[in-house]
């Protein structure tokens, strides 16, 4: 009989229930030790420090950009000084250049083809700038409207 009560004891509901309890238990615990586990590579000191260096980050990110595009800013400044310093000398020397009356003489001559008294004048055509002239004269065929738009389309087009 001993071994009837014994199998009706395994095949009760107190039984299972409290087997199941127990395995239940066991299951608990080991999730516990295994969220423990995982929660010790992050204290709350780590967290802390991450969170302190991401506020210094995103507190030091707009003026380090400010600071950049200024110093960017002055380069460029200081570029444009540079050239306008080099435009500055090159007017001086010309002006130097312009004080010297043989400079000057020679200058009238060229650009306005004055000659010395005494001396003749003459101009060399270019033949082929001549042709080239005739060249344009492809207008006159059309009627004389074709060709005044044709002005102010060009005219447009040299605004542009």
């Amino acid at each position: 009989m001993a071994v009837k009560d014994r199998d009706r004891d395994r095949f009760s509901t107190a039984t299972r229930l409290r087997l199941f309890g127990e395995q239940t238990a066991a299951r608990v615990y080991r999730s516990q030790t295994k969220r423990q586990a995982r929660r010790s590579r992050l204290t709350g000191r780590a967290a802390l420090l991450a969170l302190v260096l991401c506020s210094l980050i995103v507190a030091l990110a707009y003026p380090m950009r400010q600071y950049v595009s200024q110093r960017a800013e002055i380069a460029d400044l200081q570029r444009q000084q540079e050239q306008a310093r080099e435009r500055v000398e090159q007017l001086r020397d010309t002006k130097a250049r312009w004080q010297d009356d043989a400079y000057a003489e020679q200058q009238i001559r060229r650009r306005l083809h004055y000659v010395m008294p005494g001396e003749t004048g003459y101009v060399v055509i270019d033949t082929g700038a001549a042709k080239q002239a005739r060249a344009d004269l492809q207008g006159a065929h059309r009627p004389w409207y074709a060709n005044v738009w044709d002005g102010v389309d060009k005219s447009d087009a040299s605004d542009q």
